[in-house]
């Protein structure tokens, strides 16, 4: 344990108290909170999530409504197995979800169908721990936030090949058809439905209710209507019509079918629109018979609107009808059976609630972006959003307003967990309810309940199918704590319903001014998928509508709002327009700026303004990065593309055997520890009761109301991991820092270990450095070591491997694990227990057998030599073969764990003694659960005492103590607490509460009595629960412990990485004038060209750190200045910038110049030589073409490629480069000569031809060409 517990770092933040950090991962767990609303009492749920997937699909009604299935609640059972029980047996963490459904009959012939009210079990659905993962078949597992286009209306432009430049305004929705309106290069508007169907605007506003050209010109204010007479006709000559004038008359015919007389509305275009009046045409006016006709306002500015008259000219349809038709006949190519089905289509597309969803979100964008004040529950499009777009994107083509920016933030949503899932279970029960509807159809007479209508597997495949399949369901990156946290806050653009990686341009990936506190602009992966993904900065926030925001303070009159109630948290929507102080400007006591100038940030420019103008203020310098990016000391001072490196090879470091902090942090490594819930922490105040390496027991305060209702212990045990296996096979290792008797509070760390040392981040070793050349073995970023870093174990990690062998039933017989193994020596099974499984403790190497397994083999005619042998020996050996798991030749480790698991295998005796102990054991759980009830009906009785019931009802609504009865112990036992609502009891509010704390802790002890109970069931009369097909599954489990060597990679933490060249013995390596031995020597030549000055920096004030036994906090954008080191140097005795003399370790004189000394904090990272070190003799070879696999996994060989054989080809080496060609990769004849030759000792047979050559021939035969080998 270490001394420096509870020591302050020093902090050189010019802020001293800044804003509290978020929970990190409130991301995950805030969203899966949300979408299961466990906590939340039925009818207080809001509707979204779980309970919104059930409101969307229930009730459900057969199709005479005869039956209806309505859903009343739904409920989780406790899981059956724990979080670690789930991981080694390869199972899913889940909980069994229930609803709570109710079927009754509308029908008064069915007097016999009673209503039923039944809970039904729908399936397992996977569980979030507390850590924010799933455990999805043994495997932890992280669902990745999307981020996505947000829905809403988008209008954008773009540019014809004639330089024309087009407008479109696009409506995305969160489900339904797409509809577009864009403009073409003869300035006509038409609307695009699912980007395949085109028609012109007008005919889509006469669809919808606008039938005339008057309607449509009243819109937009465009026309004046005249009545028609002399007069003013004669006044209006010269003008231009606005719409057609129409002839209009009804005709009669017989329909032939039918009989019957039928009237048709014919119209006929008298004089067409845009036509200048003249005298000729008053006479065809008058004889038309029209009452009024539209002419163009003179007044307006019309080549405004020029877009709706061209539109006009393109629009065939005169009439609501004849456009509905036009559309039909456009989305269906088809006729209408009749108008109805017509205007249904049209109906269905945009304005039926069944068909189309904007979303809360999508309404929301479409009113801000509109001004339009329609309610948020209105979520398919109205008439009025349809003209306001039209009227949007004509002001654009005008350039009145501009077009939407695509990547900015308030443009993109964060699809988290609990939406993903709500999709997954909207798929799900959409499924389940058609089912449920053939059901109830089929069963017409017969009674039924809700249980036979629902089948289970429906939900739980979708769910699986999620979990197992779905680009954002990721396998947790589990290296140490900060990979695990940065994993559950990333924020990914790919995945169903995003972009795709070839897809993404330039604009998508870069960096956007509205990414400032949201998005991090340093980190992101590089590669293929820079810019796609990100990752959440440290004090962003997801809104409910799924848009990021990030806190600011409030600015009035040049005065910061230094209170709690002074913050803000804003979308990058409304962040819009405002100028934002920097973080870091300096303000007096009362929260004015120090300085008549303020820098400032006025979206995406960086004006200096007075203070009077600026309306917010940054809460922090440090909220423009990410967790990473922030655990960086002296990032200012980096390159951003080297910080981006630095804070991505901070996830791969591995956890040190030995752990160790930072001299020089950033104050951030405490808060990731608390938040990413790796160590054990205290739950709330409590006295440690006992503590040793395995366990640790705390007893909790409780007042006496939490006393008096809870029907738990108020001991809790914690049992400390001790090297468990991560996803990425290195170590959680635990250990305590605490000691019997300590009083501790609400979320202290009581643990240490897994990257962490003090309750703060530890991820690699404070060593001392020296940047020089040494002996060219630090070219090129190569790393050299002192030999006390692998003698003192300073850079040691232990990585475990797990590995397992399943026993199946096959169809010669059952397999079987043994030790007895046939033909093996017994030297190479004496680690072998009776079941074949290798004891703990002893030492693997390559080819040991871990696991002993003999498989039937199929009988064949034994040889009569077999015969003989098989009589004298016994027939053991001659039926079975070696099925064993072996190493794998580059295993080298010790069995740290073993594991069995077995499904029961019944005999029928054992099946009778079965029956005989499942009675028992329902008996025993009888008791536990009477004597449960007992103490709760005690505690009840005296909640209750002296008071008058309120009426308690069933969930039926039925009174089972009715109101204004005393309570008594005889009713208050005869309650089911399993179904009644526990609200308003009596009249004490208090008391209710209380009343309702009991009952709830009752049913949740309850279930787990009830769940504890299955469990032993299911273990005797079935087993361990295992995969279907398997029968036994054995487990080893191996520490491999690994020293730093040469060829391993390790890093700083600002993208200065390196790979060990050479490991000096500490005699030869540089000392300083003391005597002191650097343990690493760095090339000064990486620092300048890649600008990474920080861990000059860092190293100067770590060394400090050393000297005087001090930790420094030094947080990003407002750490520790020049100054600041030099003071600190000073304090320490030391010489500034770390300047100091070295002496050579082989010759002991002194080098000519002084090189910069210090101490920096150096990373191992997960790319280890033993790992990648492969070698190949013979192998397995590729079906086609014959030559070897390529690959460690595969134990393939290296391609000798094009450019290899140039090489060769230069040196004129004709006889390797052949045999390299030939018999070393796929010449198949030749290969096998050379091997018997070399077995007996002859000399090399020529190369023959390669394969390659008559795969050739093959293709060109294929092609029809005959082609033979002379």
């Amino acid at each position: 344990m270490s001394s420096n517990i509870g020591k302050q770092r020093v902090n050189f933040a010019s802020i001293k108290s800044p804003l509290q950090y978020p929970d990190f991962l409130e991301v995950q767990l805030k969203s899966f909170q949300d979408f299961l609303q466990l906590d939340t009492p039925p009818e207080k749920r809001k509707n979204e999530g779980l309970y919104k997937v059930f409101a969307e699909n229930f009730p459900i009604a057969d199709t005479r409504n005869n039956f209806v299935l309505e859903f009343l609640d739904y409920y989780i059972d406790p899981p059956r197995y724990t979080i670690d029980e789930c991981i080694e047996r390869g199972l899913t963490y889940s909980v069994p979800l229930k609803a709570k459904l109710k079927l009754y009959c509308t029908d008064p012939d069915h007097e016999d169908f009673d209503t039923v009210i039944q809970d039904v079990y729908l399936g397992p659905i996977p569980y979030m721990t507390a850590k924010g993962t799933f455990v999805i078949n043994g495997a932890e597992r992280v669902v990745v936030s999307q981020l996505h286009r947000s829905p809403g209306v988008f209008f954008g432009q773009s540019t014809h090949a004639n330089g024309t430049k087009l407008y479109s305004a696009r409506i995305i929705p969160f489900k339904g058809s797409w509809i577009e309106f864009a403009t073409d290069i003869n300035n006509v508007m038409y609307a695009y439905i699912d980007r395949k169907k085109k028609l012109p605007v007008t005919t889509l506003l006469r669809a919808i209710g606008f039938e005339s050209d008057k309607d449509i010109l009243e819109i937009f204010g465009l026309a004046e209507e005249i009545k028609v007479n002399k007069t003013n006709l004669k006044k209006a000559l010269g003008r231009r019509l606005a719409a057609r004038v129409l002839k209009t008359w009804v005709e009669d015919f017989v329909d032939e079918d039918t009989g019957e007389v039928v009237s048709i509305e014919r119209n006929e275009v008298v004089i067409d629109r845009e036509t200048v009046l003249e005298e000729s045409h008053i006479e065809e006016i008058l004889e038309s018979g029209v009452q009024n006709i539209l002419l163009h306002k003179e007044e307006r500015n019309l080549s405004d609107y020029s877009i709706i008259y061209n539109t006009l000219q393109k629009d065939s349809s005169n009439s609501e009808k004849e456009a509905v038709l036009y559309i039909y006949r456009q989305l269906r190519n088809a006729e209408p059976a009749d108008d109805a089905s017509a205007r249904e289509v049209i109906t269905n597309l945009f304005f039926s609630e069944k068909r189309y969803d904007l979303g809360e979100v999508g309404r929301y964008r479409i009113n801000k972006k509109l001004n339009l004040s329609t309610p948020p529950d209105v979520k398919v499009l109205t008439k009025e959003d349809i003209i306001e777009i039209i009227k949007y994107l004509i002001e654009l083509i005008n350039s009145k307003t501009d077009v939407d920016d695509i990547d900015h933030l308030s443009n993109r949503r964060v699809r988290t967990v609990g939406e993903q899932l709500y999709n997954q279970f909207g798929v799900g029960l959409a499924r389940m309810s058609r089912t449920i509807r053939e059901r109830m159809n089929v069963r017409d007479n017969e009674v039924f309940t809700p249980i036979d209508l629902i089948n289970a597997k429906t939900i739980s495949s979708v769910i699986n199918t999620f979990f197992g399949t779905n680009a954002l369901s990721q396998f947790m990156d589990q290296t140490n704590p900060l990979a695990e946290m940065t994993h559950k806050r990333r924020m990914s653009a790919l995945g169903p319903g995003g972009l795709s990686r070839e897809r993404a341009g330039f604009e998508v990936r870069d960096v956007h001014y509205t990414h400032y506190g949201r998005l991090c602009p340093i980190e992101t992966p590089e590669g293929p998928n820079i810019g796609l993904i990100s990752s959440l900065c440290v004090y962003a926030k997801i809104n409910d509508l799924g848009f990021i925001e990030t806190p600011y303070r409030k600015v009035e009159n040049g005065k910061v709002d230094l209170s709690d109630n002074g913050i803000v948290y804003l979308t990058a929507e409304v962040e819009e327009g405002h100028i934002i102080a920097q973080g870091n400007a300096p303000l007096d006591d009362d929260g004015k700026f120090v300085r008549s100038r303020v820098k400032a940030r006025l979206n995406a420019d960086f004006p200096v303004v007075a203070p009077e103008e600026v309306s917010l203020m940054d809460v922090s310098p440090t909220q423009i990065a990410s967790i990473a990016a922030s655990l960086i000391p002296f990032l200012e001072h980096d390159d951003a593309n080297r910080a981006l490196m630095g804070s991505n090879m901070m996830r791969q470091a591995v956890p040190l055997l030995r752990t160790e902090a930072p001299i020089v942090g950033t104050g951030l490594e405490g808060q990731l520890i608390r938040d990413s819930r790796t160590q054990i922490t205290a739950e709330g105040a409590g006295v440690i009761e006992f503590v040793d390496a395995t366990t640790i027991r705390i007893r909790y305060d409780r007042t006496e109301d939490e006393e008096f209702v809870s029907f738990e212990d108020a001991v809790k045990e914690y049992t400390i991991p001790k090297f468990r296996k991560t996803n990425q096979s290195t170590t959680v290792d635990l250990r305590p820092i605490c000691h019997k008797g300590d009083r501790v509070v609400a979320g202290q760390i009581l643990t240490e270990g897994y990257s962490t040392e003090n309750g703060e981040l530890a991820l690699g070793k404070n060593l001392k450095v020296a940047f020089m050349p040494w002996k060219g073995y630090n070219y090129e970023d190569a790393i050299v070591l002192n030999e006390r870093v692998v003698r003192e174990d300073i850079l040691t990690s232990v990585h475990v491997d797990e590995y397992s062998l399943e026993v199946r039933e096959t169809k010669r017989g059952m397999e079987e694990l043994t030790s007895d193994i046939p033909n093996v020596s017994e030297d190479a099974t004496k680690d072998l227990d009776e079941r074949g499984i290798i004891r703990i403790g002893a030492h693997v190497g390559p080819g040991d057998i871990m696991i002993g397994k003999i498989t039937p083999k199929g009988e064949s005619d034994p040889s009569p030599e077999e015969k003989l042998l098989r009589a004298i020996f016994g027939d053991k050996a001659g039926d079975v073969k070696d099925a064993s798991l072996k190493a794998t030749p580059s295993l080298k480790g010790v069995v740290i764990g073993t594991n069995l698991f077995s499904r029961a295998i019944k005999k029928r005796k054992s099946k009778l003694s079965d029956k005989a102990i499942l009675p028992k054991l329902d008996e025993e759980y009888e008791v536990k659960q009477a004597a449960l009830k007992d103490l709760l009906i005690e505690k009840l009785m005296v909640l209750t005492n002296g008071k008058t019931s309120q009426g308690v009802k069933d969930y039926l609504g039925t009174e089972v103590i009715a109101k204004g009865a005393k309570f008594s112990q005889k009713a208050l036992s005869e309650i089911d607490y399993t179904s009644i609502q526990v609200s308003k009891w009596t009249t004490d509010p208090a008391k209710n509460d209380l009343i309702r704390a009991t009952i709830m802790n009752y049913l949740k002890k309850y279930k787990e009595i009830d769940a504890e109970l299955r469990r032993r069931k299911f273990d005797i009369s079935i087993g361990d629960e295992l995969p279907s097909g398997i029968v036994q599954l054995a487990k080893v489990y191996i520490a491999k412990k690994r020293k730093i060597s040469v060829g391993d990679k390790m890093a700083g933490r600002h993208g200065n990485k390196g790979i060990v060249s050479r490991v000096v013995r500490q005699e030869d390596m540089p000392f300083l004038e003391d005597g002191t031995p650097v343990d690493i020597v760095l090339n000064p030549l990486g620092v300048p060209s890649r600008m990474n000055l920080g861990q000059i920096f860092e190293t100067v004030l770590g060394w400090a750190g050393v000297k005087l036994g001090e930790k420094f906090a030094t947080p990003i954008f407002d750490g520790a200045s020049l100054d600041d080191l030099n003071e600190w140097t000073d304090k320490a005795g030391l010489p500034r910038y770390g300047k100091s003399y070295l002496y050579d370790g082989h010759t002991g004189e002194r080098f000519d110049q002084p090189a910069t000394v210090g101490v920096i904090y150096m990373l191992k990272l997960g790319h280890m030589v033993e790992d990648k070190m492969h070698a190949r003799s013979i192998g397995p070879y590729s079906l086609i073409t014959q030559q070897p696999l390529g690959g460690k996994a595969q134990f393939g060989g290296q391609r000798f490629g094009e450019m290899e054989v140039w090489a060769l080809e230069a040196f004129g080496a004709a006889h390797i480069l052949q045999e390299i060609l030939t018999i070393k990769s796929d010449d198949v004849v030749g290969r096998s000569k050379a091997y018997e030759a070399i077995v007996k000792g002859e000399p090399m047979p020529t190369p023959g031809i390669p394969e390659s050559l008559n795969v050739l021939l093959h293709e060109l035969r294929g092609l029809g060409l005959s082609i033979t080998l002379e």
